[in-house]
């Protein structure tokens, strides 16, 4: 199963970095180092645009392989801006993905967007390598923790500036992610146990998730007449990967997904 394999190298990256770098040093640099100006990721995705579209900087992934191999992260985040992403999202899972951790503070020198890492965090050392990192926000997966865990990770971001988009993929991981507090809930319509995509799944999800938590759509996305279907039931916001990844073209791809003419747009 490739959620389990990705879980699998992820723990023992983690043991190799606490290795090299102990949770106790990693506390005291985020503690003593000067941060720089917080970019609201929740304000950028609840923001009055017609479509707020989280645009995702991934090399490769499992369910597609090799994705885009003309990869430069930095052109890629100016285009994003440009094209009108609302956010970023920035892939750092080196194995399955083929990205970097080290990409978050580059691609942050060349955009104003907020930046959101997506990875598998799985303890409170990555989230204090988050706010190291320089991003506004991360990434948790309610199926990969219990509910005391998003519960601390979430409080812990807040305490550092960043806000935690928590993802789920059915209505118990719902009810989970509500009780530990959610700020964002983000509904993926890819099953990560076995990599198919169910459009259905966050039609049936959003009208569920309690007023007030702004919803983000993930997987599966490449027109505008989805993510106006979406966005008619609820939904604030889109993370779109993939779809902008393959276009040889990427700011035209992305202002077509927002439904607006702009520089090259078709």
């Amino acid at each position: 199963m490739i959620l389990n394999d990705i879980l699998l190298h992820k723990r023992k990256d983690l043991e190799e970095l606490k290795q090299r770098m102990p949770l106790s040093r990693l506390q005291r640099i985020v503690e003593t180092a000067p941060r720089p100006k917080a970019r609201s990721f929740l304000h950028a995705i609840t923001s009055g645009k017609q479509l707020n579209v989280i645009a995702e900087i991934k090399k490769a992934s499992p369910s597609h392989g090799m994705i885009r191999e003309d990869f430069q992260p930095l052109r890629i985040a100016n285009l994003y801006e440009f094209g009108g992403a609302s956010a970023i999202s920035v892939l750092t899972e080196p194995h399955f993905f083929k990205g970097r951790p080290s990409y978050l503070k580059t691609v942050r020198q060349v955009t104003s967007l907020p930046l959101l890492r997506k990875d598998f965090i799985l303890e409170k050392y990555q989230i204090y390598e988050t706010a190291i990192l320089e991003a506004d926000a991360f990434l948790l997966i309610a199926s990969i923790l219990t509910e005391e865990e998003l519960k601390e990770f979430i409080a812990l971001g807040l305490s550092l500036g960043m806000d935690a988009l928590v993802e789920i993929h059915a209505e118990p991981e719902l009810k989970k992610a509500v009780d530990a507090g959610a700020k964002i809930i983000g509904i993926n319509n890819r099953n990560l146990k076995t990599l198919t995509v169910d459009p259905d799944l966050a039609t049936n999800l959003i009208p569920r998730i309690p007023k007030g938590i702004p919803v983000v759509v993930e997987s599966g996305l490449s027109t505008y007449d989805e993510l106006m279907m979406y966005k008619s039931l609820g939904a604030n916001a889109f993370l779109v990967g993939t779809t902008l990844m393959k276009a040889p073209d990427i700011v035209p791809a992305l202002q077509k997904l927002l439904g607006k003419k702009g520089p090259g747009a078709v």
